[in-house]
C-alpha cells in the first residue's frame, strides 16, 4: 500500500487505503495551529489582496529585515523560501552528488530532496525511548558528508534534542566541510528559544524555520533559513526569481513582530497535550512525551497500527501513519493536538476501539 508521504489532504489517505471516506472527517494528521491564524491576519486580509497586482519583491527585503531584527542577525544571513520545503531542496541541490546524513525518524522531505539531487543518504537512528542525539556517530559520518539534517523539536516524535549535545556536535565538526542543518519548524510550539542564536559562532550551522505551522498559513508557503553569509550566498544561487509571493512576504513581515500569538498558543496546546497523554494512558495506550502540538501514540497490543488507523478512518478520524518514517515503520500513529471538543472525539473513538478489541 503506497500511502501519502505527508499529513493533511485526508482524501489521499482514504483513496490509498481503500477505506470509504465519510462525509465528515476530522483531520488529526495535519499539525498546524488548531486555533488558526492570528486575528489581525484575518482583519488585514482584504488589504493584502491588493498586493497581487504587482510582482513581489524578489529579495523580500522588508520581511528579511523584520526577521533579522527578531534574531539579531544581518539581512545577509537570511534566505526566504516558498515554505521550508523549498529551503530543504536548495540545501540538497547544493550538496548534489555528495553524502547526506539524516537523524531518523525525521521529516521525509529531507530524504526525498537528497535523492532528487543524487545524494547518497545515510540514516543515523535515534532511540525514541531516550531520544539522545548520537553525537559520536554523527561526528564520524561528518568526515565525508556534505550535510547533516537534524529536526528538533522532532517531526514526527515531538521530542527535542538537548542543546548541549547539539553544541558538542557543532564544536567537534567545526573543522569539517559539513553543513549542519537544524530544522526548527516547530520550535515556537515549545519555547521562544532558537538555536539561530549560534549561527555567528558556528559558520557551518544553518537553522530552518517555518511560519506555516504556528500561524496556520500552510497555503501561503513561507519559511526561511538563518546561517552564515557564506552559506546564504551559496544557497541563493538556487533560488528562482520571485520564489515567495507578495501576500506571503507581507504576512511574514508582520509575523516577525507578533510574539503574543505564539505565547498564547503554547499555553493552550500544553494544557490539551498533557490532558490527552493522561487520558490516553489511562485507557491503555502508549503515548510518547512531546513538547509541541502533536504526539505519537500506539495500541500496545498491535505491532502494526494499521487496523487502528483504518478503524478511526471509518469513523471519520484521520491520524498520521508512520510507515514512511525510518525507525517507526507503522508501529506508531501521530496525532495533532486540537481543540478540546475535537480531542474528546478522538478519546471517545479510541475508547470504542479498546472496547471492541
Amino acid at each position: 500500500m503506497n500511502l501519502p508521504s505527508h499529513g493533511a489532504n485526508p482524501s489521499h489517505l482514504y483513496k490509498a487505503s481503500g477505506v470509504t471516506e465519510p462525509r465528515n472527517v476530522l483531520d488529526f494528521s495535519v499539525n498546524t495551529n488548531p486555533f488558526g491564524p492570528p486575528s489581525w491576519l484575518k482583519e488585514k486580509w482584504p488589504a493584502l489582496l491588493h498586493t497581487i497586482e504587482d510582482y513581489p519583491d524578489p529579495t523580500g527585503r522588508k520581511a528579511v529585515a523584520a526577521i533579522a531584527e527578531q534574531f539579531t542577525v544581518s539581512h545577509e544571513q537570511i534566505l526566504l523560501g516558498n515554505g521550508a520545503a523549498e529551503i530543504i531542496h536548495f540545501i540538497a541541490r547544493h550538496a548534489a552528488g555528495q553524502k547526506a546524513v539524516i537523524c531518523t525518524p525525521a521529516f521525509s522531505e529531507y530524504e526525498d530532496a537528497c535523492e532528487a539531487y543524487n545524494c547518497p543518504v545515510e540514516s543515523v537512528p535515534v532511540s525514541i525511548d531516550n531520544w539522545k542525539l548520537p553525537v559520536n556517530e554523527l561526528i564520524e559520518k561528518a568526515v565525508d558528508a556534505a550535510v547533516i539534517f537534524l529536526c528538533t523539536p522532532n517531526n514526527p516524535t515531538g521530542q527535542s534534542f538537548h542543546e548541549k549535545d547539539i553544541l558538542s556536535l557543532l564544536e567537534k565538526t567545526r573543522q569539517s566541510k559539513v553543513m549542519i542543518v537544524i530544522d526548527e519548524a516547530f520550535y515556537d510550539f515549545a519555547s521562544d528559544d532558537s538555536l539561530a542564536k549560534y549561527v555567528n559562532e558556528f559558520s557551518h550551522l544553518a537553522v530552518m524555520h517555518s511560519l506555516t505551522k504556528m500561524y496556520a498559513i500552510a497555503g501561503l508557503r513561507i519559511g526561511y533559513v538563518i546561517a552564515s553569509e557564506t552559506i546564504i550566498r551559496q544557497l541563493k544561487n538556487y533560488r528562482p526569481h520571485w520564489n515567495v509571493n507578495a501576500i506571503a512576504l507581507q504576512v511574514a513581515e508582520s509575523i516577525a513582530g507578533d510574539h503574543h500569538h505564539a505565547s498564547k498558543t503554547r499555553t493552550m496546546i500544553d494544557g490539551e497535550r498533557n490532558r490527552m497523554k493522561e487520558q490516553l494512558e489511562r485507557i491503555g495506550y502508549l503515548v510518547l512525551p512531546s513538547s509541541v502540538n502533536f504526539y505519537l501514540l500506539k495500541d500496545p497490543e498491535l505491532d502494526d497500527q494499521k487496523p487502528l488507523l483504518h478503524f478511526l478512518m471509518e469513523g471519520g478520524i484521520v491520524l498520521r501513519h508512520t510507515e514512511n518514517f525510518y525507525g517507526l515503520n507503522g508501529k506508531w500513529l501521530r496525532a495533532a493536538v486540537k481543540k478540546e471538543q475535537d480531542n474528546n472525539r478522538l478519546i471517545d473513538a479510541l475508547i470504542e476501539w479498546r472496547n471492541k478489541c
